[in-house]
């Protein structure tokens, strides 16, 4: 840069208003000389399901983008995992943690407010759908909406989704495909569930064959009344083998009747039965997963990147999707502040920047399928072994899934440091980035 050269902005373009892109918002906008837009298809942000997890390695993402503060619920200190079919207990876990660190299921909004109450005004666009991206010789991203309106930036983010756009662009020979699993959610009135106290006041996983029920308070009652505001989460899983379904399914947040729900559930025990049957009709929704092979990498064109569940489309993230997205927008704008400085953004220094984030993040996820590659071989090595070892394939494929969710508490992702991660990789070192938790706040 020549002393003439007037000094412009580093141009961002998020697409997706999700926990991933308001993290990427925040973070960014804190940088000098960095003008970040939000680009939002929906006409209104809010949040579409019920309740969100959020873990040790959310909580340290979120104080780092300062937004933890704003955000409570149920501390799921105990988590029972019972056989769906019968309703036995087959295992359990406690957070040994000071109640701050306790992992919290909370209701949806309450993230999404936390992280909005950080974005600076003027930061996000509304009714924005995109439908294209163009390379352009200039160098920039041209960025194409269906309403007609266009937008260029020299690095689009791609925080729109497991069916994202900004993916089909940069890599058009990926595709996703429906997995076989529809999911429903719904809120209910706590105090409804006054009738179950085995499962009013904590989590509690059923598991089957081919699913789970599982059922949460999303509130604290030291911060709601329960009885008049407090919220209940009862989110179901169901899959089918897709190659007998005689339409392809594209329904995402589409209310679902109570007939339909439960008629995917019958083969469950009786204490599952009677709690769907006590959802009121009209509040559930209905979400269908698709899932799509490992990306090789996260950036394309040397100006676009991935994050949260466009980078990694799975159809379940380890009940930590939010907090992923949450660290990539914060490890990307580490790598932008490290490459940029303070000078002209230049196509060296965005794609060293990319190519920082994609080495930190892509190990990271390949770890993650590397993990679910191994459960499936467990579970099918359990099913070959259960008749010598005198139980069923069920059982034997209950013991591995229940094991696989309490087992060693998956540390690497759920007491992940990312503030570690990037001073790890500032001095140049590899490996795990798992800290435990100082207690000072």
């Amino acid at each position: 840069m020549t002393a003439q050269e007037p000094t412009r902005p580093l141009r961002v373009a998020v697409v997706g208003g999700g926990p991933g892109g308001l993290a990427t918002g925040i973070a960014l906008s804190a940088l000098p000389n960095v003008e970040v837009t939000i680009f939002e298809q929906a006409t209104q942000l809010r949040e579409i399901g019920a309740g969100v997890t959020i873990g040790l390695n959310g909580w340290r993402v979120l104080g780092l983008l300062g937004a933890a503060d704003g955000i409570k619920g149920h501390r799921r200190i105990i988590v029972d995992h019972r056989d769906g079919l019968t309703g036995t207990l087959v295992g359990a876990t406690a957070s040994s943690f000071p109640p701050w660190y306790h992992p919290r299921r909370v209701r949806r909004m309450q993230l999404q407010s936390a992280l909005l109450d950080r974005i600076p005004p003027g930061v996000i666009q509304l009714s924005k759908r995109l439908t294209a991206l163009e390379n352009r010789e200039s160098g920039r991203v041209r960025l194409i909406f269906e309403d007609g309106a266009t937008a260029t930036a020299d690095l689009v983010v791609g925080a729109d989704g497991i069916r994202s756009v900004v993916r089909e662009n940069i890599f058009p020979d990926h595709k996703t495909t429906f997995t076989g699993t529809t999911v429903w959610r719904t809120l209910i009135p706590w105090k409804s569930m006054d009738r179950f106290p085995e499962l009013n006041h904590k989590t509690t996983w059923f598991h089957s064959p081919v699913g789970f029920v599982m059922t949460t308070p999303v509130d604290d009652p030291k911060e709601v009344d329960k009885d008049t505001d407090g919220l209940f989460e009862v989110s179901i899983r169901k899959w089918v083998d897709p190659k007998r379904l005689e339409v392809e399914k594209f329904r995402w947040g589409v209310d679902a009747v109570n007939e339909k729900v439960l008629s995917n559930f019958k083969e469950y025990g009786p204490l599952v039965q009677e709690v769907l049957s006590h959802v009121p009709e009209g509040v559930w929704k209905e979400y269908s997963t698709f899932a799509g092979p490992r990306l090789e990498k996260l950036t394309g064109w040397n100006k676009v990147v991935l994050l949260g569940d466009a980078s990694h489309p799975l159809s379940g993230a380890f009940g930590s999707g939010a907090a992923f997205a949450m660290e990539d927008g914060w490890i990307l704008a580490r790598a932008i502040e490290h490459t940029h400085l303070n000078g002209n953004p230049t196509a060296d220094s965005i794609a060293k920047a990319l190519e920082i984030f994609d080495s930190i993040r892509s190990s990271y996820y390949l770890r993650m399928y590397d993990y679910i590659d191994l459960q499936e071989r467990k579970v099918d090595g359990a099913k070959r072994n259960a008749s010598a070892a005198g139980i069923s394939e069920w059982e034997a494929q209950l013991r591995v899934t229940v094991n696989g969710m309490i087992g060693d508490g998956l540390p690497w992702i759920y007491l992940n440091d990312i503030g570690n991660v990037w001073k790890k990789y500032l001095k140049g070192e590899a490996g795990d980035s798992v800290v435990s938790p100082s207690f000072d706040r």
